[in-house]
């Protein structure tokens, strides 16, 4: 039945001149139709460069938003209208600015896990993967890092040497992890490494043996001459690992570690998408021109402070 439903899916997309977007955190069998996979940002910079006219992005809203941005000449659709990401909706620009107003020469830097509205208020966004070296090179000794407390701790840890403001937003899964998770971890598992991700609680990350991004968890698990370890981010990536080192062991960190908006995406909700666009019925994502110019701006400083 899954191969049937991938099969048409396959067929529908080439038709309708559609790339399929999926998020790594999303099911193996979604992943295996996908055009591309990889974390929010890589999908984004992905959909900019394929030649297809439309994009099905299976992952949260505002990813889709992030997509979107970069490519604003293409219709952008997501496969289910109902995943979001909570830590991304958070705030409000208005708090946003209120809280920037009380740091003299302050700069937003924004988690790429951030509406497209957010964006718009802020100076630069970052990824997981790009937070430390874009703080480094900002030109602001004060930093308003939004929304997520835990990342935001994280690089703060790494660039001392500037003033990171924080608020109190952050993953509500990845904090859900505790120290005494990782305590479990190891005495069920001596011996083994744990990898986590920065948006865990800043206790878990410096209790854990390596901690990055999703994309560096994937490489230093498959890289690493060790053949077992112990992933604390979301339980989708344990099964992906395992797909792609059947010769090594993956075990969650915490049972946890499940994005229910992640979740949500189907299999079937990704045909239905496709049925709806060829019908004319699909829910675009659109964004009103006055956000979508200075979001935009947040993404390129991202890609010019990055290099």
């Amino acid at each position: 039945m899954i191969q049937q439903i991938q099969k048409e899916i396959e067929q529908v997309k080439q038709k309708l001149d559609v790339a399929i977007m999926a998020h790594s955190y999303q099911g193996h069998e979604i992943l295996e139709v996908a055009d591309a996979v990889g974390d929010s940002f890589q999908l984004s910079k992905q959909a900019q460069a394929c030649s297809q006219s439309r994009i099905l992005l299976c992952g949260v809203h505002f990813m889709a938003e992030t997509a979107k941005l970069l490519s604003p000449e293409k219709q952008v659709y997501l496969a289910h209208p109902g995943a979001v990401c909570p830590m991304a909706e958070q705030f409000t620009p208005e708090q946003i600015l209120e809280e920037k107003a009380k740091y003299p020469g302050c700069k937003v830097v924004a988690y790429i896990n951030t509406t497209a509205a957010l964006k718009a208020v802020s100076d630069v966004c970052v990824t997981s993967s790009s937070a430390e070296q874009i703080v480094r090179n900002i030109d602001a000794e004060d930093i308003l890092f939004i929304p997520d407390c835990n990342l935001g701790s994280y690089v703060q840890s790494r660039v001392p040497e500037k003033r990171i403001h924080l608020l109190s937003g952050g993953c509500p899964v990845h904090a859900s992890v505790e120290p005494e998770d990782l305590a479990a971890a190891r005495a069920l598992h001596p011996g083994m490494e744990i990898l986590v991700h920065p948006e865990c609680r800043k206790e878990v990350t410096a209790a854990a043996d390596f901690a990055g991004a999703t994309s560096a968890i994937m490489a230093y698990a498959k890289q690493s001459d060790k053949d077992a370890f112990i992933i604390g981010t979301e339980i989708s990536i344990t099964e992906h690992l395992q797909y792609a080192c059947p010769n090594k062991q993956f075990y969650d960190l915490s049972k946890k570690l499940i994005c229910p908006d992640m979740k949500l995406t189907t299999l079937m909700d990704v045909l239905h998408t496709l049925r709806q666009i060829d019908g004319d019925t699909a829910q675009e994502i659109l964004i009103p021109p006055e956000i979508q110019s200075a979001a935009r701006h947040s993404i390129e400083e991202m890609l010019r402070l990055g290099n």
